[in-house]
């Protein structure tokens, strides 16, 4: 699970290996106007809250630090993924049934459930692949490539095969 965590997110630093810190700020796509840097700081921001809340047994997902200079510049957002990376490489002979309190708002207030640390990390690791995935629409229209084939992509996803004929 963790190294497949880890490819996930050493996408997000090919990336940011790639582009200007302008490209990763722009807002300028429609129709929600959000920067690669914002996906990839609320990304993190997830990550954060687990291990954040993992000594505790209480992990609030709504308790993200939202810093606005890891939306700004790839420099940061490289730190962030470098803070991130580190904390998931420690957890590799964690056990990943423990169970921990998840806290979060769905939109009609704030729940808590029950999750096993594994639940938790697949979770978060969804949500980044999903994050991805609309980080590749404003890549696209900004006119940057793709880091490689599978940004963003869950790997369950069905492939179009070639349409030209």
């Amino acid at each position: 699970m963790i190294n497949a965590i880890e490819k996930n997110l050493l996408r997000g630093v090919t990336l940011l290996n790639t582009i200007t810190d302008k490209q990763y700020n722009d807002k300028s796509v429609a129709p929600y106007y959000s920067s690669i840097g914002g996906h990839m700081r609320h990304i993190l921001d997830i990550f954060d809250c687990i291990f954040e809340g993992l000594p505790n047994k209480k992990i609030d997902l709504a308790a993200r630090k939202r810093n606005a200079s890891v939306e700004e510049y790839t420099l940061n957002g490289l730190i962030y993924f470098e803070t991130i990376l580190d904390k998931l490489k420690s957890l590799r002979y964690s056990d990943f049934n423990e169970i921990v309190e998840v806290k979060d708002d769905l939109g009609l207030g704030v729940v808590v459930v029950n999750y096993t640390v594994a639940a938790a990390l697949a979770q978060a690791h969804s949500h980044a692949t999903h994050h991805f995935a609309s980080i590749g629409y404003i890549i696209s229209q900004l006119g940057i490539e793709l880091p490689d084939a599978d940004f963003g992509f869950n790997p369950t996803t069905p492939r179009l095969q070639n349409l030209e004929n």
